[in-house]
């Protein structure tokens, strides 16, 4: 996709309505179409002042609000800087203004710096320019004719929007309201509504609230929030102190109202989570009395003790190995679609590996969408087969912690580690080293052997402008008594809601998890609070949800029949879940532990189990009809006893022998 995560995931916490807050209620409406904007002086980051009266000779203005930290202001500065160039020869100058509070002139001058802005980025202090027009957002713009008039004002082009990110603009605002004042016509749009980050004005703080920053504002965003929205890890904006999270006020208060923050999708009726993010009534309730008087700091003396965050690993201790994922830096483009990107690592080990802890480390936390990690057993063939042999991996809200006591991983002798990577650009070239960090266990602690597995459906098939297209899957029979630890939803761009259950051998069922309202920035691991007991027999069910209609903004084609692949405008339905079992009890391989576990219960000729692995092209256990060769077509319903149009392991075997 063109966008990036952090576009998405900016876009999953902006409303669409541009009200403000009330003790925004001074800011002036935005200037009306026809409005004459005086002339106004600033500086830019570097000192010099710039004057409205100094582009006399310019035909048109074009004035952009930009913030330095906004995801979307960052996509769209190449994007006006190439704009600049277009139509600085036809007599269009352009302005960039920044009349943020919690944005430094250097950090204006990195800005300008990497996204190639080459034409003034002002310094609006007081907001008095903002005020003016009644600017809101970033990125937002206007465009003055030669009197100075407001003939435009809002988007640059409609490629992202609340809930959506298209491959390319359907129609680029800014250049189609340019193009028509140059020929002389009116613009045939003049108003649009800009999608971004609030300007993050200096409020007027009531000063005897009962509720400040430092008594209580600080205490909260360090127990829910800090841990993403720091310097260096994945959240867009730090929130460390007072100076930083006074401009983003108004939009904390809109994201939670809008419960699109701290990012938790489980439904409260069914299970209990350890990593749950919700926030409490009581902590919503005082983030809107601290907004709504002003965002008083308070006294510093009631600050939190900060919590020491690892500043490197999210591990607790440093890894005993760590690998690169990739040999030398990959470069990540500007714009544009980056393939799935395939690494593979050999550990060199010699014997079989337990591992307490892992962690998948993206080197560039911009970029990087997700890393999955797979171990690749000596003469494994399987080496691109997403949901068998998974291992571990870095998705957008998962955090690395230790297994719980005397549980573990293993990696037998001689792997090696295959990583996919999805990449997704943000507006300037980027470079990323990725790395996996192991933590070891002593063998002898080991009483469980964690392995993960999955409930997966590769043969989806979504229809055209389907809104609400239902897909099921179900895991193989666990074979041992074990424990469920936590279970990890995946789908993409189209999916819309995912459902866990489990049928214990007696028949009875029960409901372990319920995603409503699906998101795929934001693929979290929900980790039970207490680990499940599973006796021999059960199996994990799963029903997943598909919005394939035009109503789902974000899909990248509602016209398409949409089936399994790697890409994001593809379709998954993988449900992950990781599992305890006893470390005596016999597992088989990674690649397929559970499938090839219920293999062993009934032992195949070697001969056999390659005739129909050769066969199942998808490697998903069954062989239906557009996998066979076509001598074999005839006899495919002699094989497919039950008429399901899918032929098991079990019936080619038994089909082998009626035809003999």
């Amino acid at each position: 996709m063109v966008s990036s995560f952090r576009v998405r995931t900016f876009l999953a916490v902006v409303i669409t309505a541009a009200s403000l807050l009330s003790q925004r209620n001074a800011i002036a409406e935005p200037a009306f179409i026809g409005q004459r904007i005086e002339s106004f002086t600033l500086k830019d980051f570097r000192g010099k002042q710039h004057s409205l009266d100094e582009l006399q000779t310019s035909e048109l203005v074009v004035i952009a609000f930009l913030g330095t930290e906004c995801p979307l202001a960052k996509l769209y500065g190449p994007r006006l800087a190439d704009l600049h160039k277009r139509y600085t020869p036809k007599g269009v100058a352009f302005l960039a203004i920044n009349a943020n509070v919690q944005d430094s002139v250097t950090e204006m001058a990195a800005y300008a710096r990497i996204h190639g802005v080459d034409f003034p980025m002002l310094k609006d202090l007081r907001c008095q320019v903002a005020d003016q027009l009644g600017a809101q957002r970033t990125p937002e713009v206007f465009v003055l004719d030669r009197s100075r008039k407001v003939q435009y004002r809002g988007r640059i082009d409609n490629q992202y929007g609340i809930g959506y990110n298209r491959d390319a603009p359907l129609r680029e605002d800014l250049a189609t309201a340019l193009d028509e004042l140059l020929a002389g016509v009116p613009v045939s749009l003049p108003i649009t509504q800009p999608t971004g980050c609030h300007i993050g004005r200096l409020p007027k703080p009531d000063n005897d609230a009962e509720i400040t920053y430092s008594n209580r504002i600080a205490h909260i965003l360090q127990q829910r929030c800090v841990e993403c929205h720091r310097d260096g890890d994945i959240a867009p904006f730090a929130l460390m102190d007072y100076d930083e999270v006074v401009g983003w006020a108004p939009m904390i208060e809109e994201v939670v109202r809008e419960q699109r923050m701290p990012p938790w999708h489980a439904a409260p009726d069914h299970g209990h989570f350890r990593n749950d993010r919700l926030l409490s009534n009581e902590e919503k309730d005082a983030i809107y009395q601290w907004v709504a008087s002003g965002s008083p700091e308070g006294d510093p003396a009631h600050l939190p003790t900060p919590i020491a965050f690892p500043t490197g690993w999210q591990l607790p201790r440093e890894p005993d190995i760590e690998f690169n994922i990739q040999e030398t830096p990959f470069r990540v483009q500007a714009e544009g679609e980056v393939a799935y990107q395939w690494f593979a690592v050999d550990t060199h080990f010699t014997e079989d590996k337990w591992l307490a802890g892992v962690e998948v480390q993206p080197g560039n936390r911009e970029v990087v969408h997700h890393i999955l990690t797979f171990v690749r057993e000596p003469q494994d063939w399987r080496t691109r087969s997403v949901g068998r042999g998974f291992f571990a991996g870095y998705v957008p809200g998962l955090r690395a912690q230790m297994l719980p006591e005397g549980m573990a991983k293993l990696i037998p002798a001689g792997s090696q580690l295959a990583f996919q990577v999805h990449y997704t650009p943000i507006g300037s070239v980027q470079y990323d080293q990725s790395k996996i960090g192991l933590i070891f266990a002593d063998p002898e602690s080991v009483t469980h052997r964690v392995i993960s597995s999955s409930a997966i459906n590769p043969r989806i098939r979504i229809p055209a402008q389907e809104s609400n297209h239902r897909e099921e899957a179900a895991s193989p029979t666990i074979p041992w008594d074990s424990q469920l630890l936590s279970m990890s939803p995946h789908m993409h761009l189209r999916g819309k809601s995912f459902h866990y259950e489990v049928e214990l051998p007696n028949g009875q069922r029960e409901v372990l998890l319920d995603v409503p309202q699906y998101d795929f920035n934001w693929q979290t691991e929900y980790q039970l609070l207490q680990p499940m007991d599973l006796p021999a027999g059960s199996r994990i069910f799963t029903v997943a949800h598909y919005d394939n209609s035009a109503a789902n903004l974000n899909n990248p084609d509602p016209n398409r029949t949409v089936r399994w692949g790697d890409q994001s405008w593809d379709e998954m339905m993988i449900g992950y879940f990781n599992l305890a079992v006893p470390v005596d009890m016999p597992i088989g391989k990674p690649e397929s532990e559970l499938r090839i576990a219920k293999q062993n219960e009934n032992p195949l000729p070697r001969r056999v189990n390659r005739w129909f692995e050769k066969m199942d092209n998808n490697k998903d256990d069954v062989i239906t009809l557009d996998e066979v060769p076509s001598k074999v077509k005839p006899s495919f319903n002699k094989f497919d006893t039950n008429g399901d149009e899918k032929v098991s392991r079990t019936e080619f075997i038994s089909g082998l022998k009626l035809n003999q």
